[in-house]
């Protein structure tokens, strides 16, 4: 029987020179962590920074490794040395990044293209997932139970009051 290897994502950057992403990961089976350097190669200012993150990802030497890094952390770090390819400085690249992963609230979903719609739905996967208490965390309460004021009017909607019209 084999023994399954794993090993757990700890930090993981990116180093402009030479072009490379960098992975500090526990390894499991001894304890140990270890750092693993993926040279990133036949990459542009003109790379579609999505798919090389899924080519890296699914790279049957890398894969095991890059379990517990998400699909968006390796966009970011592509994005990231796009930038510095096309000659921006890091405080711009970041700033572009982070705008492009904000969602808008007044943005009409209905309006996007498939492509547009999945990269906004993975960004509110990734921030319910971030600010999600998990049972490990410290702050983790089972059961919370909150207490509404009663004693305040109670706004009523439009589509509370009875209508005389039919439906």
């Amino acid at each position: 029987r084999a023994t399954v290897m794993t090993y757990v994502a700890k930090k993981c950057g990116i180093c402009f020179q030479p072009p490379s992403i960098i992975l500090i990961y526990k390894d499991d089976s001894n304890e140990k962590t270890r750092q693993r350097i993926m040279p990133v190669r036949n990459f542009s200012k003109f790379s579609d920074c999505g798919l090389a993150a899924e080519q890296l990802k699914n790279n049957p030497r890398h894969k095991a490794y890059l379990e517990g890094v998400s699909l968006r952390q390796l966009q970011k770090l592509y994005s990231l040395l796009k930038g510095h390819l096309g000659g921006e400085s890091l405080a711009e690249s970041l700033e572009k990044f982070r705008q492009e992963e904000t969602i808008d609230p007044e943005e009409d979903l209905n309006k996007l293209d498939d492509k547009e719609l999945a990269k906004r739905k993975s960004i509110m996967d990734e921030l319910f997932e971030k600010n999600r208490k998990k049972k490990d965390d410290p702050d983790f309460i089972y059961d919370i139970e909150v207490e509404f004021p009663q004693d305040e009017q109670l706004e009523s909607c439009g589509w509370d009051v009875e209508s005389g019209e039919e439906i």
